[in-house]
């Protein structure tokens, strides 16, 4: 099944002996943050599994209800709403992603940067109108647009957004954090080799029975290629892949990616594929979008300065190939 750009393959069985186990593979799907959740776990019961899984998936549709942009009632909104005003006492999971969200912000001197809702709402209606952003419009939501301008208080406890108007937008980093906190759950319940996938965000705990590890492979950009491309083998990790193989927009014959560039306003363009491996999911998740928008010579030296997390990038050239560059430090990867 491909989530985005991101296929999962199961378990890796290389080299490892084949012993007889007790547990048995299940597998569960939800939709939630407006993605698909996928669990594939191994438990030594039906029973065991599935209580596992409704108890992984209520926390990860916990989560949604907090950091949702598109409900009023969530409290990512009630706290957007309270914009320009004194600061907001927040739960322990928003203060969390906001504090990640703003070092990530920081360490890419906003290539990643969680304040440009303003500008991503006005490329959701360029993806459905399929007409580019008012110019007007575009400069006034630019304006509101600034990580500086999220004030955190750790002792507090609180989160101020300077001025009236601002939207965060979680959508870069609050998939790869519920897919941490997935596997936290299930291994809570006992379940402690496991996988969660929220699109092309990924996190894996114990490797499966018999295996060195899950078997996640990246998806090609090239037109007609194998769908199932070079694989990696992770354990007791994370891997997100970020890029504009599923959501974009063709205007007037160019094409922009749903992700969008901080500084410009704009979404990329360019058929591109940024994929980051790291010890958690809300790193990985929020790490794609410095290469994405950075590009690897910028965003590698990034990488490189961050403890177990490295990139691979990958762009389509003029003649629809494939050109590749990855850091050292990057997974090996099987054919």
């Amino acid at each position: 099944m491909r989530f985005h750009s991101v296929l999962i393959v199961f378990a890796a069985t290389l080299g490892a002996a084949h012993a007889e186990s007790p547990l048995s593979r299940f597998t569960f799907d939800e939709p939630h943050m407006g993605t698909r959740f996928r669990i594939i776990l191994y438990a030594p019961s039906e029973e065991t599994a599935h209580k596992a899984a409704s108890a992984a998936f209520k926390r990860i549709a916990d989560l949604d209800a907090t950091m949702s942009d598109y409900r009023s009632t969530s409290e990512l909104m009630q706290l957007c709403a309270k914009s320009g005003g004194a600061p907001v006492h927040v739960s322990d999971e928003l203060f969390f992603v906001l504090s990640k969200a703003q070092e990530t912000s920081r360490i890419s001197d906003g290539a990643f940067d969680v304040t440009v809702g303003p500008v991503v709402q006005l490329w959701r209606t360029a993806r459905r109108t399929k007409k580019m952003p008012d110019a007007e419009k575009l400069t006034a939501a630019k304006e509101l647009v600034g990580w500086r301008n999220v004030v955190l208080d750790g002792k507090a406890h609180t989160v101020q957004l300077l001025k009236v108007g601002m939207l965060l937008d979680l959508g870069g980093i609050a998939k790869g954090y519920a897919a941490d906190e997935g596997l936290l759950v299930l291994k809570k319940e006992g379940v402690t080799r496991a996988l969660v996938a929220a699109g092309g965000d990924i996190a894996v705990s114990d490797a499966p029975p018999n295996a060195e590890g899950w078997k996640i492979a990246i998806a090609p950009l090239e037109e007609g290629a194998d769908k199932e491309g070079p694989y990696m083998v992770l354990h007791n990790a994370a891997v997100s892949t970020s890029g504009d193989a599923e959501q974009y927009v063709e205007i007037d014959g160019k094409r922009y990616s749903h992700i969008v560039d901080p500084k410009t306003g704009l979404g990329l363009v360019g058929r591109m594929s940024a994929t980051v491996t790291a010890p958690h999911g809300v790193v990985a998740d929020s790490h794609t979008k410095i290469i994405a928008v950075l590009g690897p010579e910028r965003g590698f030296k990034i990488l490189e300065k961050e403890e177990g997390v490295s990139s691979r990038f990958v762009r389509l050239n003029d003649e629809g190939k494939e050109e590749v560059k990855a850091m050292k430090s990057f997974p090996p990867l099987h054919k």
